[in-house]
């Protein structure tokens, strides 16, 4: 039977998904489950890496029945994944020694600080382009290392794995025979020297990591191994962390294009092209992807709340009952007074304040439901201004379109007010799905179902928007964001 599609797996923070490519990388349709979201204190965040296996394979068997698709006819499959979420395993029951710490997870904020004291903070920033911060998986595996009695003798019997989750998925779709990640993720755990390509020892030993329990690293494009399923196996040929494939996704394969991502949290990348550029501004310095063995590398800004504080509308705090309300509220005269700071995890770039937490600033009696929810979708548009401030700055150039894709991508307010807050352009493709197009283009290269050359050149209908915002109300707006931001900063006590 003909080779006429490729799959792509979205494992996201909030859930779990199946995107089925034809051949001219037309989206023909999306399978997805919401898996549970574990808070067992303030501050922590956990997923159970079972239900995502589970719910990652239920989507794509409903996938292959619902769709009527015969195995046989996918030439592909590619992995793209919430990134630094870190699991740790038993290889001999494949069964987690403890939930998954996910990315946004700030329990670790303490062996940060211990790192900093040890003078490791430059050290860490120069060779694996991270920032010293409890996003990162290094300090996730220490803290299981540390707290979960099984580790020890695991390690003695070399039974014990990490992976990010694109590993833990692997793992599971080779039946156990591939323990393997790419290079756009490896650079994400602090344990990844950026500039030797290897994991960095002195970082292994620092945070009591053994070499044996992580993962080979291979190019984000070639063949990781093979999925079976009723006696056809299909090649898994490409992995990407979410953001870097969202940034393939959008053919942004020139030195100097951006793009920004809004999903649950939001994420701006460069691409630096093969030159690794060390940000002065508290950018990370990121690899982009891997092909043929040629590193690219990327700039990032890493926002931890963005769609997550419209999830907090309709869950937390209940004043909305889908998060596509939000749109026509927004649009609703009401003031710009109110500023929401949606620190609620901390701040990523440019601040870096593990310390902070949520505000909403400017508050009257005549505050009302409009005035929060339209705040909220600015304060995703006033953090990407935060972002790309220190990004045209460490590359030494001002940035004039800005591409954007993820969920909230969607809602015309937004849109419209990031082109205003920024001053440039935004351009939103037809399809928004860039993360699984990111993945599905990586494996589709490696089984010479696409090229570079095509993609780049593919037509996505995209819409612009332009600025309509005076450059003195952009400056005013801006200059309270500023003000309410710098309220919030080190909210706990460090102690």
């Amino acid at each position: 039977m003909a080779k006429k599609y490729v799959i792509s797996l979205d494992q996201g923070t909030t859930s779990s998904r199946a995107v089925l490519f034809d051949e001219a990388a037309n989206l023909l349709c999306i399978k997805q489950k919401e898996f549970k979201q574990i808070y067992p204190q303030p501050g922590w965040v956990e997923h159970n890496p079972l239900e995502i296996l589970e719910s990652q394979l239920e989507v794509l068997h409903r996938l292959f029945k619902e769709e009527k698709i015969n195995p046989s006819e996918i030439a592909a499959i590619g992995i793209t994944n919430q990134r630094e979420t870190t699991v740790v395993w038993d290889k001999s029951t494949g069964r987690p020694v403890y939930n998954a710490i996910v990315w946004q997870d700030r329990r670790t904020a303490s062996i940060c600080e211990d790192l900093k004291k040890r003078g490791l903070e430059n050290y860490i920033f120069e060779n694996t382009g991270l920032v010293t911060d409890a996003y990162f998986s290094g300090t996730k595996i220490a803290w299981i290392l540390q707290n979960v009695p099984a580790c020890a003798p695991l390690i003695k019997e070399n039974k014990l794995a990490f992976g990010t989750i694109d590993t833990w998925l692997l793992w599971n779709l080779t039946n156990g025979k591939v323990h393997a990640t790419d290079h756009s993720n490896a650079s994400r755990t602090m344990l990844y020297n950026i500039k030797k390509l290897d994991w960095d020892e002195k970082l292994m030993k620092e945070l009591g990591v053994p070499a044996q329990i992580l993962p080979k690293v291979q190019n984000s494009s070639g063949h990781f191994g093979d999925y079976e399923i009723e006696g056809t196996k299909i090649p898994i040929l490409g992995i990407a962390g979410d953001q870097q494939a969202a940034l393939f996704g959008q053919a942004c394969f020139e030195k100097g294009m951006a793009k920004n991502t809004y999903g649950t949290g939001c994420f701006m990348l460069m691409n630096t092209g093969e030159k690794l550029v060390q940000s002065k501004n508290r950018l990370l310095t990121t690899i982009a992807w891997s092909i043929d063995n040629k590193i690219e590398y990327a700039l990032e800004g890493s926002i931890f709340i963005a769609g997550a504080a419209v999830q907090w509308l309709r869950d937390g705090i209940k004043i909305i009952d889908k998060s596509e309300e939000t749109e026509a509220i927004a649009f609703q005269e009401s003031s710009d007074e109110v500023y929401v700071v949606p620190a609620f995890a901390g701040l990523g770039a440019p601040y870096w304040d593990m310390y902070s937490r949520g505000a909403i600033f400017g508050l009257t009696r005549d505050t009302g439901r409009a005035e929060i929810v339209k705040a909220t979708l600015q304060s995703m548009a006033y953090q990407t201004k935060d972002v790309l401030s220190a990004m045209e700055a460490d590359a030494g150039l001002p940035l004039k379109r800005l591409k954007v894709d993820g969920g909230a991508s969607a809602n015309e307010y937004l849109m419209q007010f990031q082109a205003d807050i920024l001053g440039v352009e935004v351009e939103r493709p037809a399809v928004l799905e860039s993360t699984a197009l990111g993945a599905a283009y990586l494996a589709g290269l490696a089984c010479g179902m696409y090229n570079k050359s095509t993609i780049a050149s593919t037509s996505n209908n995209s819409k612009v928007f332009r600025s309509k915002m005076e450059s003195k109300k952009r400056e005013q707006l801006y200059s309270k964001w500023k003000n309410a931001v710098n309220r919030t900063l080190n909210w706990l006590d460090k102690s």
